[in-house]
Parts: structure tokens; C-alpha cells; sequence
């Protein structure tokens, strides 16, 4: 028998194929993954950068309403997704009568739900080339092990033995173990190098998400939107009243 893969392949016995198998579709599954996570990070970095360019100069114009549109209007963007989504939750807020939390506190509350979802969303998919990469090694070991069991097996069958006897069927059980390792090696570089892009991204969204808070916060009552629209009045009267004192002259 010459030893080449077409050969080992037609000699392979029907679990041995299976297992080769199973680690192609494991291959097939990390290039898929790959290959779109990094379509949706090129994708969100490049938008991401004209949205904050244009949020920017809507946030120091107080043009809320315009940067809602804006988010809306700008797909696929991580960023866009997490100020917009801020943003709307602050105006909804600050037209509603006041109660024990302000506009602010409830925008920071919803930008941490957002916050998380956009994370998971950002890692989407990336498990499946942590489990390729832990699990593609042993899945070859197992190959293997089966593989030399049943060239040890035909020669217990047979009454004979030598290097002659198992030496094929030993070479076909180690290519299954190095197809596990072809499948592993770049699984775990992928996801070492998606997982830092990732990182990388969930950072700069870190940073977009504490800059937004220092514009609410910094932002005057009276430039809210609602302050003069009587949903939230502080004047003595309206204090005595909620308090239940009596306002009325003597």
C-alpha cells in the first residue's frame, strides 16, 4: 500500500470516516464564523465612525431628537445602537412626570441593559470556535485510539503480526489525529484574534457610553427636553402641595 491520503482515505474503515468527517464539518463551521464576525466588525467599525462624527456635532447642537433619527437610520453600527437606544430612553423619560429616579439615572440603567445586549451580540458565534479548538484535538485522539484497535484486532484475526501488519492501519489512525490538530490550531488563532477585536470594540463602546453621561449630566435642567412643558414643576406652591401643607393665605 502506498502511503498517500487517497489511499489512507479509501481504507479507512467506517468510524475512522466518520470521525474525518466530523472534523470537516468542525473546519467548515470556524471558517463560517469567522469569516462573518469579521464582516460584522469591519462593518460596525466603519460606521461607526461617521455615526460619531455626526452624533458629535448633534450632541454639542443639544439636537436629541436628530441623533435618535440618526442612530435609527444607521444600520448595522454597535455604536449607533447603544447611544441611540440611550438617547431615546432619556427623551421618553424627561417628558414623563418625575418620580424617585431622574431622566439620567434611568438612561444609565437602560444603557447597561443595552450595553450587554449589544456585548453578547458582539461575541455572537465566537463559542463555536472555543469548543472546535478544545474539542477537535480529542475528537482525533479518538480516531486514533479506534483506528489501532482494529489494526491490532485484525491481527489477533489473523495469527500473525509485524510492522508490515499494522503499519497501514496504525498510518491511517494518525492522520486522524492530525486532521483533529489541522482543525484546532486555527480555531483557537481565530478566536485569539476575534476575541482581542472584540475586546477592542466593547472598550471603545465603554467609552462612547460614559462620554453620552457626561453630556446628560453636564447638561443644565432647563435645557432638558420637558423642562417647560409642566410636567415637573418646582416652585414653592407645587413643593407645599406635594408635601401636603396648606398653601392658601390666611
Amino acid at each position: 500500500m502506498n502511503f498517500n491520503l487517497r489511499d489512507i482515505y479509501n481504507h479507512m474503515g467506517v468510524f475512522a470516516l466518520g470521525i474525518a468527517w466530523t472534523l470537516m464539518l468542525f473546519a467548515v463551521a470556524s471558517l463560517a464564523v469567522f469569516f462573518e464576525r469579521l464582516f460584522v466588525f469591519f462593518r460596525s467599525r466603519a460606521r461607526s465612525r461617521v455615526f460619531a462624527a455626526r452624533a458629535g456635532q448633534l450632541l454639542l447642537q443639544q439636537q436629541h431628537e436628530a441623533l435618535v433619527k440618526e442612530a435609527e437610520g444607521t444600520q448595522g453600527s454597535h455604536l449607533a445602537m447603544l447611544l441611540g437606544g440611550g438617547m431615546k430612553t432619556f427623551l421618553a423619560k424627561s417628558k414623563l412626570p418625575a418620580g424617585k429616579l431622574g431622566p439620567v439615572e434611568l438612561t444609565r440603567r437602560e444603557l447597561v441593559r443595552i450595553n450587554e445586549r449589544v456585548s453578547a451580540d458582539v461575541r455572537r458565534g465566537m463559542s463555536v470556535l472555543a469548543t472546535v479548538g478544545s474539542v477537535a484535538p480529542f475528537v482525533g485522539l479518538l480516531g486514533t485510539v479506534v483506528g489501532i484497535i482494529e489494526a491490532f484486532s485484525g491481527i489477533a484475526k489473523e495469527g500473525s503480526g509485524g510492522l508490515g501488519a499494522v503499519s497501514a492501519g496504525i498510518a491511517e489512525a494518525l492522520v486522524v489525529t492530525a486532521l483533529g490538530l489541522l482543525v484546532a490550531i486555527p480555531a483557537v488563532l481565530m478566536f485569539n484574534f476575534l476575541s482581542t477585536r472584540a475586546d477592542a470594540l466593547q472598550l471603545s463602546l465603554d467609552a462612547a457610553r460614559s462620554e453620552l453621561m457626561d453630556h446628560l449630566e453636564d447638561m443644565s435642567p432647563d435645557k432638558r427636553p420637558g423642562a417647560n412643558n409642566g410636567a415637573v414643576a418646582t416652585g414653592p406652591e407645587t413643593v407645599a402641595r406635594r408635601e401636603g401643607l396648606d398653601v392658601r393665605p390666611a
